[in-house]
This record gives C-alpha cells, structure tokens and sequence, in this order.
C-alpha cells in the first residue's frame, strides 16, 4: 500500500502543477484533463439528445424534419454553451477572469469565421422558411440534383451521376436557386420536333399526342398538348409538352424514350423527318480577257 501511495502521490502532484494562469485562475494539467472530458460527454450528450427531439419527441407531431432539425439543432447549442459555461465555473475558473480574452478571441473568431457564422444563419433561414426541402429537385449555382441532406452549415445535393457535392447554405441565400418542386413534383417538358413541310400539322399534332399517352412516365393530367411553333428554313417546328412526375430528375431519359417513339411513330406512317437544305447556284463568267 505505502508503494503504491509512493507512486501515485507524486503522480498527483505533478497532475496539480499550474501550467497556465488566466487572471486569477490557475489551470493545471489535471483541470485540463478534467476539462476536455466533461466536454466530450458534454457534445456526445446533446447530439443524443438532438436525435432524441427530432426522431422521438417531434416524430408523431405535424412538422416538417426540416424545421424539427432546426429546432433541436437550437436546443442543442443553448444547452452547449450554458453547460460551458458551468463547466468552467466548476473546474474552478473565474469567468470574470476571461472576460477579456473571449472578448477578443470573439473579435478573431468574428473575422476569420464569417463564412461560418454567414451558413449557419443561411442554414437556420433554409430549415425555417423552408425554399427548399429534403427530397426537392433543384438547380443552384450550376449544379442540377436531388437535396438529400440539409444541415446548419451546409445542403447535400445528390446528381444524377451518383455523387455528392455539398453546397454552402449561402448559395441558397444570396444566389438564384430553381426548385423543381418546391409546390408539388409535376413538371412539365417541352421537345422540340420537325418535319417536312409536306406534311399535315394536324395529322402531326395527333401523332405526337398518341407517342405521350402511349408512355408509362407521361401524366394523364394535365394532359400533354402540341405547339406549331414555327415555320423553320427546311421544316415546320413543333414543340411537344408533356407533365411527368416520374422523370423529374431524369427529364433526359423521358426525351430519349419520346424520340424513340416519335421516330418509330413516323416511320410507321410515312411522315418526312427533314434535313437542311440548301440550293447553290453556279454562275458561268465568261473567260477573262474575252467580251461578249
């Protein structure tokens, strides 16, 4: 017993030596240990106690995940930064003490974090006023993909090709963004078709509605309509416009499928796709040094 009272008794003191002196306050090793534990379980608990909120106490009521996250996001922060500050008060620091030096880590921080200060407010903007959800199809900063996460710093945006680009919460704010279904997910597409000026609009028209009534992805309501758009240098011009829900983040394998069809369609009965056409005209001069 006496040994091991030898071995730990020094290993104490050494603990309790000072290594930084904040006004009034002293910290030692020790403190610091002490410090950095309680903190870790301090952060590990409010993100339990996050999830908790959001997936449990807010799961069965009628708000949206996005606000229940901005929500428990808030708690959170409030209960970190008042058990902080009890932290420090039982640890045996004077906040008194460190008045000053948080106010001018406060001004460094202010100048070398505004980015972050600048998406955590887009962030709490976003999850509040809602402009764009989880699960929209939207256009920002000339990036194109479904959102699939929204948090207090930044928005998950997943493209077509598999892969995440995060995205700023500023974006959102400051930039022009395209929600493609920000009200409900019908969209509607517009394809261009030509065909010969040898043809019959009307007959066109009725072809091209009877390709969108024959795809599975094509809405029946509102029902898909024709437009003669114009008379083009070696063709008439139609605009074919179709609603889908099911193509929203895929509007070009609807168009390929369409084309398909359009093809197969005018084949079956005869209607001329067209080429440009151009007519040349040579002129013969006669041979120089020669007059008519």
């Amino acid at each position: 017993m006496e040994a091991i009272n030898q071995f730990t008794k020094p290993a104490l003191n050494f603990l309790k030596i000072p290594l930084i002196t904040v006004g009034e306050s002293s910290l030692s090793l020790w403190t610091l240990i002490y410090l950095l534990l309680i903190i870790i379980i301090l952060i590990y608990a409010t993100s339990r106690l996050k999830n908790i909120i959001i997936y449990k106490m807010l799961a069965k009521s009628s708000i949206e995940i996005g606000v229940r996250i901005a929500v428990a996001s808030i708690i959170r922060y409030i209960i970190l930064a008042i058990g902080f500050i009890i932290i420090l008060q039982t640890a045996g620091i004077n906040l008194s003490s460190v008045t000053v030096l948080f106010g001018a880590l406060g001004i460094g921080i202010g100048f070398g974090l505004q980015n972050i200060a600048n998406n955590f407010i887009s962030g709490l903007i976003i999850l509040f006023e809602r402009p764009v959800k989880v699960g929209d199809r939207i256009e920002v900063s000339g990036i194109t993909g479904d959102v699939i996460n929204i948090s207090m710093r930044a928005t998950t945006i997943l493209t077509n090709d598999n892969i995440s680009i995060i995205v700023p919460n500023s974006e959102f704010v400051s930039s022009t963004v395209i929600n493609w279904s920000h009200t409900d997910k019908n969209v509607r597409f517009n394809f261009p078709v030509s065909v010969s000026y040898r043809e019959d609009p009307e007959n066109i028209k009725k072809l091209l509605l009877e390709v969108a009534e024959e795809n599975g992805g094509v809405l029946k309501y509102p029902q898909a309509d024709v437009l003669f758009s114009e008379y083009g240098d070696s063709a008439l011009v139609f605009n074919l416009r179709v609603w889908t829900t099911t193509y929203i983040n895929r509007p070009g394998v609807l168009k390929s499928q369409l084309y398909y069809d359009i093809f197969k369609k005018f084949k079956e009965h005869g209607v001329e796709i067209p080429f440009p056409q151009r007519d040349v005209h040579i002129k013969d001069y006669p041979p120089a040094g020669t007059m008519e």
